[in-house]
This record gives structure tokens, sequence and C-alpha cells, in this order.
């Protein structure tokens, strides 16, 4: 909802703002403690074997899924939404706009990041072309990992580590806004006074919002 004159904050005293914002700011250590102790029991879960020899394509060719740890100890999968043919997922390519030179710190803790996909590879790197992505990106033939690691008709994030004789075992499942992991602009929208003005925002009166998904583009797009 919108009206002719432009809604904003209430207007206080610098004394009243700095004790509203001590409040908050109180609030969200406690949520950043909450996360830690979140991060702490999910490097105590427990992992299950991956019995399935899964293949892939990629710029080189087929590859096996402990191939797409590049040497590396720890793997983190995105199946993201690209159908051969189809129209990309404005989501997903969010999600990759927002990983940029990211990997690189990531590999540098022995972990590896990929996107797979069941578009063909022309199409993806097309896409990665045009977009000026450069993350992995591999085909996922008939969705076929997808559909076995919970990503559904959506998106799934799945980590996995292998052991020396490159056994490998599954660690973490997560999808719809667990998704908002690598979502760098939700992040900063969300500091601001208009936030993400969506309709299921908790927002005052007046504040612009629109429909969640309608607003999104791809970046070359807006």
């Amino acid at each position: 909802m919108t009206s002719d004159k432009t809604a904003l904050p209430k207007i206080t005293s610098h004394k009243e703002w700095e004790t509203s914002l001590q409040a908050l700011l109180a609030r969200e250590k406690a949520l950043t403690r909450m996360q830690d102790e979140l991060a702490a029991e999910r490097r105590r879960l427990p992992m299950v074997p991956v019995e399935e020899n899964y293949t892939f394509t990629g710029p080189q060719g087929e590859v096996g899924l402990v191939d797409l740890f590049a040497g590396r100890r720890q793997l983190i999968v995105y199946c993201a939404m690209l159908e051969p043919g189809a129209t990309p997922c404005e989501g997903c390519s969010m999600v990759m706009d927002n990983i940029g030179h990211n990997l690189a710190h990531v590999n540098a803790r022995d972990t590896t990041f990929v996107f797979t996909s069941p578009a063909p590879q022309q199409e993806i790197l097309a896409l990665q072309k045009r977009m000026h992505w450069q993350a992995p990106w591999y085909t996922d033939h008939q969705r076929h990992f997808a559909d076995a690691f919970g990503a559904g008709k959506g998106f799934a994030i799945n980590v996995f580590i292998r052991d020396d004789d490159n056994q490998v075992y599954r660690t973490y499942f997560s999808s719809n806004r667990g998704g908002e992991l690598f979502d760098t602009h939700f992040r900063l929208l969300d500091i601001t006074p208009y936030g993400r003005q969506e309709q299921w925002e908790d927002s005052p009166a007046g504040w612009p919002q629109s429909a969640p998904y309608r607003w999104w583009r791809m970046h070359d797009d807006y």
C-alpha cells in the first residue's frame, strides 16, 4: 500500500533513537550467539554414506560426484532451477550473482562449491557468459541427483564430505528460505527502513510493498 505522501519513520530525539537502537542491537547480538550455537550443532550432525555413483557433465566432459570436490575435502552443491530450454529462475540467479569471488575464500578452507541443473552444458555456458558468472556448474542428467537429494521441483542445498578412500558422505540439507544464506542483497535490504518491501513483511502502515518474487529480475533486466 502506498499513498501520495511518502511514508517515513517517525522523527525522534537523538537520545530516544540511541535508546531504541541499543535495545535492537542487544537482540541482534543474542541472535548472533544463537546462530553460533546452531552452527556448532550443525558441525556435530552425523553423516550418511552416498551409495550410488551419480554422474554429471561439465565443461570437460562426464564426471562423478567425487570429482565435483576438485580434490578438496568438503563439497557444497546447490541444485539450481534450470531445465533444458527453460527460462532461468530469477531466485537461483540472485544466488549466483552473490557468489562472486567468495569461492576463493571457500576454497582456501578445503571446500568446493558448485551448481547443478538438468540443462545441457551449452545452455549453462551461454547463460554464464551472458551473466558473467564463473562458479562451477554441472549438468545433472534427468535431475537424477536433484531428485535424490531433496530438490523436488525447486532447489536444494546439500553438503558432503569425503574420507581418505573417496567415500562420499552427506552431512547437511536445506531448501526453501534456507537459500537466503547466499543472498547478500536481502541482508542489505533488511537493514533499511523499508526492508525487502514485500507483502509478507511486518512493516508499518504505508510502507511500500509488493508481491514477493514478482519484482525479482535477472540483473541485466532491471
